[in-house]
């Protein structure tokens, strides 16, 4: 979501909708979320972002009255389909959701209500009782302990779409890859109170799940980049620079064994890899803390010449003297 002249909202609610390939649900889908909506009594819009379908999708959208459509030009992925629905999105809070009618647009007033009474920034829908086949129930498991090991999020259900957000905790806030289910572990990282509820979830009924393999490793890879910036992000230097001094310690413990067999053994160390492995972790030490050096000036110049900074301010008070 840009932050030139910040967009001024329009609506009270946004409900932001990635789809592919969901032609038999989106019409049951967006009927059911302005029955939602409208028991809401407040202002909203319904945001579609049709990710580059293949069916006929896109012609059900355009028979379908009070929503906006974005249509990608081929299908770049449900973190690319969220980015695109964030910055067009004008609602003080914005609701996103899957758009294969599993998730229950019921929901939406629970999680407004959750928002509300807890003050919470971002409220995430946790699907206790998910009703998907045990392979991918089984992956999701998985992937949620590594997820609980690296990213620490606090939440249950990462993989969860359907979930609640103040429009400002996504003001500079740019997606990439598969990091869309780590929104609520990035959003926290930048201080904001995070709440969970458990919401209904439901049986696919039309068309094909869109999870497999690829997605998983994707995610494990996204995950691990997220776990290190977490970390390192404005300090790089303590995390290769203290890999380099490690081998560089290993290295002249190397050097030492090898002086002590050759002086005091007299070994002939030409048929040992001491002296290489002694060159070896010395030269790989000096390339790690050298990169660690670069990487540090090549962050710092990130922070000056970006509009992120390492830090967020809520509020700033105070009295006159």
């Amino acid at each position: 979501m840009s932050d030139e002249n910040e967009k001024i909202s329009k609506k009270e609610i946004s409900v932001v909708i990635p789809c592919f390939n969901e032609e038999d649900n989106v019409g049951l889908l967006h009927s059911e979320i302005l029955s939602a909506c409208k028991s809401l009594n407040k202002t909203f819009e319904i945001i579609f972002i049709d990710d580059g379908s293949t069916d006929k999708t896109f012609e059900k959208l355009k028979n379908i009255k009070q929503v906006k459509i974005i249509k990608f030009r081929k299908n770049f992925g449900q973190t690319a389909a969220l980015d695109a629905g964030f910055k067009e999105a004008s609602g003080k809070i914005i609701i996103t959701m899957d758009g294969d009618l599993q998730n229950d647009p019921k929901d939406i007033k629970s999680l407004l209500n959750k928002m509300e009474e807890s003050e919470y920034d971002i409220v995430s829908g946790w699907r206790k009782n998910r009703q998907d086949s045990f392979s991918k129930k089984t992956v999701s498991r998985g992937a949620n302990l590594l997820r609980k090991f690296l990213i620490k999020d606090g939440i249950q259900d990462s993989g969860c779409t359907l979930k609640a957000y103040k429009r400002e905790c996504l003001q500079n806030l740019d997606l990439y890859g598969e990091a869309h289910r780590f929104i609520p572990a990035i959003l926290k990282w930048k201080g904001f109170k995070i709440g969970e509820i458990e919401v209904n979830h439901r049986l696919r009924t039309y068309g094909e799940t869109k999870y497999n393999w690829k997605r998983t490793i994707k995610g494990f890879l996204d995950m691990l980049n997220l776990w290190f910036w977490r970390k390192y992000s404005s300090r790089p230097l303590h995390f290769f620079g203290g890999l380099g001094i490690l081998l560089i310690m290993i290295s002249f413990i190397f050097g030492l064994y090898a002086f002590y067999l050759k002086i005091f053994r007299s070994i002939d160390l030409s048929d040992t890899a001491l002296t290489l492995l002694s060159a070896f972790t010395l030269l790989g030490g000096i390339q790690l803390l050298i990169f660690g050096l670069l990487s540090d000036i090549l962050i710092k110049n990130y922070y000056q010449n970006s509009k992120e900074k390492p830090y967020l301010i809520k509020e700033i008070a105070g009295n006159d003297l």
